[in-house]
């Protein structure tokens, strides 16, 4: 018996299986449990209902939000494990009506508590737990001793997430964050109680398992008994969190600002959506009926929701957001992914929102070509052919019944797309789970990392035209294997960056369990304690400038077991060493592990951060972007929480950067012949130090695989005493543009071709201590 429904470690071939095994027999059809809500859409088009009056939602939007509702009441809820868990527990539940016989009876009762926890129906859960303890007593004691450990640790869950719904939002800023201490400490406290004694059960008759050792750690740390409280031989010692350095306190501000949204898992991206020089906040959660959300910074140290003025009503689920300006108007645009992780269920439409400059926006998916359904949460966009536009490649899921190409949308110019993936050999078919673009060999011609979980990862390097115009006969070659880059199998988020500002693009791909599945949690406690674990780490590959890259993952520090979903990269001290976020989980409710914030040391190792900094959320981590959300000159860390089941919806987070005495230059960058918003410009630095000369190495992009950061490059000094100069290679043309007389602590905007940078008034503001404002 699982203990919150069926593993999600990758499996050999993660996600190339039928419906899950064990659905109760006689199940009721889909068609019946959803009255008659068949799919008359597919490709066709869906009549757009009229909006409420003063609804500013285009008819187009009106026309996707029609599709969207008709594919979510179209899902199977008996073939999706994850998301439906409330209709998945009324199927089940359904069952236990009629008469079965003793041993199906079992199973379903099984069945029907693990579904209702997953749903979030606690006390329904705890109340069918008791039943099947009881019945099983009874009428089949075997079955009970076979399945009393998963049991408890299904009880055990229970209560925890009882507990957290009942405690974390409330506990402000200390809340679910790890080790839990102040204000996260729980004030209603049953829920931890009785988690600690069923954890306690399961170890008196195994005391090895350790899972129930860790969450029975976190239980009474949520009770402030820990470690005290502990039995000895149980006991996680607070110095397993112990941070590597003394980064300072980032508070969560999140519920002050008005950006504490609750959700599942999701996307999230900060990007000046309005040209006013403010960050605002994007971010959607996968449930299928779940409205994605837009926020606007006031300037005034809060944000107000804006998503009905924006007309975004009708826009729901999407487990990944990506940005980019794609029509070259000067708004960024954004493209909303679904479909992700749902197998044969998970045939929905892509949006592309684009902005329309007056605060709306529009989804114009059907008019620019990109309406397909398939199920994908990663897409990338870059200028393949450096035509000054903005191509889209987007990552399918592929599996067992379910065959979905990856596809490469070349921008035509006149707002449409077309499919290009086949003739430019790069229409893989696999379960796709990120994908990044970058230069990686400095020929100016960007190229395309793809992480595939279950098998070897993809480099596609960007070979140029082989003839043709437009777009065609534009060619890439896979290369990962001879390049080295094929591993973690077991892999998710991705990016590219330069860690160590040597100018040549390195990478980072992260882990995700281990190949075969199984339980994810105890691979983590073995990492944290030290015990062996085969368990797939993430890599860090250190670019040689030859077309190769070496595996440092070692020599980093970064050889961890660390289940990323979420991740993305930024300066968190303005040293000008880049550093990263890894927003972790399974869609377990039991994986409650810590997020993990790693800290560049600039000697080419990584240092865990996580407990100095305030960062390690037990809560799911998906979206993560970092970003100067008031403008002070550092970096703050947004990043959208929830995991894949309804009962797991979380606050999402901004982490306040408590500042430092580093000094920081923000550039805006503006192309002419490149695409508008610069995205693949590379950005060169050389500064003046104390001890002797400095270059910095950036590239204009949104980061990370799974989260949005800001196009605008938010660059940290060091200690630097002047600015000699910023070097800009644009991507279409590959010229490069010096710039000089720059000044530390200034925001710049730097125009393709331009002899001077305009210097930009942006002015730093407090965050509020109030609540958002409307």
């Amino acid at each position: 018996m699982g203990a919150t429904g069926p593993s999600t470690g990758p499996r050999e071939a993660p996600g190339r299986r039928g419906p899950p095994a064990g659905r109760p027999p006689g199940r009721v059809g889909i068609a019946a449990i959803l009255a008659g809500a068949a799919l008359t859409v597919a490709l066709g088009r869906a009549e757009a209902p009229p909006g409420p009056a003063g609804d500013p939602a285009s008819a187009s939007t009106r026309e996707m939000a029609a599709l969207l509702k008709e594919r979510a009441a179209a899902v199977d809820p008996m073939s999706v494990p994850y998301v439906v868990s409330d209709r998945r527990a009324d199927v089940v539940g359904g069952q236990l009506a009629r008469r079965l016989p003793v041993d199906t009876r079992l199973t379903v009762e099984t069945m029907a508590a693990v579904e209702l926890v997953n749903a979030g129906r606690i006390e329904e859960g705890l109340k069918a737990l008791a039943v099947l303890e009881d019945d099983a007593r009874r009428n089949r004691p075997e079955y009970w001793r076979r399945h009393q450990a998963s049991a408890r640790m299904l009880e055990a869950t229970a209560y925890l997430r009882m507990a957290e719904d009942e405690n974390c939002h409330g506990g402000g800023r200390d809340a679910c964050l790890l080790p839990i201490r102040g204000g996260g400490v729980h004030v209603r406290r049953e829920g931890s109680t009785r988690a600690v004694r069923a954890l306690e059960a399961i170890l008196d008759d195994r005391p090895d398992d350790l899972a129930a050792r860790w969450l029975l750690n976190v239980a009474h740390m949520t009770l402030g008994s820990h470690p005290s409280g502990v039995p000895e031989r149980h006991r996680i010692p607070p110095s397993v969190f112990a941070s590597d350095y003394p980064l300072p306190r980032f508070d969560n501000v999140a519920r002050e600002v008005g950006l504490d949204v609750f959700g599942m898992a999701g996307g999230a991206v900060l990007e000046d959506f309005d040209n006013d020089g403010r960050l605002d906040v994007m971010t959607s959660s996968q449930g299928l009926e779940d409205q994605m959300r837009f926020f606007w910074n006031d300037g005034r140290g809060s944000f107000g929701e804006r998503t009905e003025a924006a007309g975004l009503r009708g826009e729901t689920g999407g487990l990944n957001l990506v940005q980019a300006d794609y029509d070259n108007d000067g708004f960024v645009d954004v493209l909303v992914l679904r479909g992700g992780w749902l197998g044969t269920e998970g045939r929905f439409p892509l949006s592309l929102l684009r902005n329309d400059g007056d605060g709306t926006f529009t989804d114009v998916t059907r008019e620019a070509g990109l309406l397909r359904l398939a199920p994908t949460q990663t897409a990338a966009w870059l200028d393949y052919d450096g035509d000054g536009r903005l191509d889209l490649f987007v990552g399918n899921e592929s599996g067992p019944g379910y065959e979905h190409p990856c596809q490469l949308f070349h921008n035509d110019g006149d707002g449409t797309f077309s499919d290009r993936a086949e003739e430019a050999g790069v229409a893989l078919v696999g379960f796709v789970k990120g994908v990044v673009s970058g230069d990686y060999d400095n020929d100016g011609r960007p190229d395309l990392y793809v992480s595939v979980m279950g098998e070897a990862n993809r480099l596609y390097r960007n070979d140029g035209p082989a003839g043709g115009e437009g777009g065609r006969g534009w060619r890439f070659t896979e290369v990962a294997a001879p390049a080295g880059v094929t591993e973690p199998r077991a892999s998710f988020p991705t990016f590219f960056f330069d860690y160590d500002n040597d100018g040549w693009l390195d990478l980072f791909v992260a882990g995700y369990g281990r190949i075969g599945g199984g339980a994810p949690l105890p691979h983590v406690v073995a990492d944290y304690l030290g015990l062996p674990t085969d368990a797939d780490r993430g890599r860090l590959y250190r670019n040689r400038g030859d077309g190769t890259f070496e595996d440092v993952t070692r020599a980093a520090g970064l050889y961890k077991v660390v289940l990323a979903m979420g991740l993305n990269f930024g300066d968190l001290d303005n040293d000008g060493w880049l550093d990263f976020y890894a927003g972790t989980g399974t869609p377990e409710l039991t994986t409650l592990v810590p997020n993990r914030m790693f800290r560049n040391d600039g000697r080419g190792a990584f240092q865990d951060v996580t407990t100095a900094g305030n960062f390690g959320h037990l809560q799911k981590g998906h979206g993560v972007a970092f970003g100067d959300v008031d403008n002070d000159g550092d970096q703050d860390v947004f990043e959208q929480m929830g995991g894949a089941y309804p009962a797991d919806r979380a606050w999402s987070v901004l982490y306040e950067n408590p500042g430092n005495r580093n000094r920081w230059l923000v550039l805006e960058l503006e192309g002419v012949r490149s695409n508008r918003r610069a995205v693949g410009a590379r950005v060169r630095v050389a500064l003046e130090t104390e001890g002797g000369r400095r270059f910095l190495h950036r590239t204009v992009g949104s980061g990370g695989s799974f989260g949005g950061s800001p196009f605008r490059q938010e660059i940290g000094l060091g200690g630097a005493t002047r600015v000699e100069w910023v070097e800009v290679t644009w991507p279409a043309t590959g010229e490069v543009q010096r710039i000089e007389g720059l000044r530390p602590g200034r925001h710049y905007r730097i125009r393709e071709g331009a002899r001077e940078a305009a210097e930009l008034k942006r002015a730093p503001f407090a965050l509020s201590r109030a609540g958002g404002s409307s």
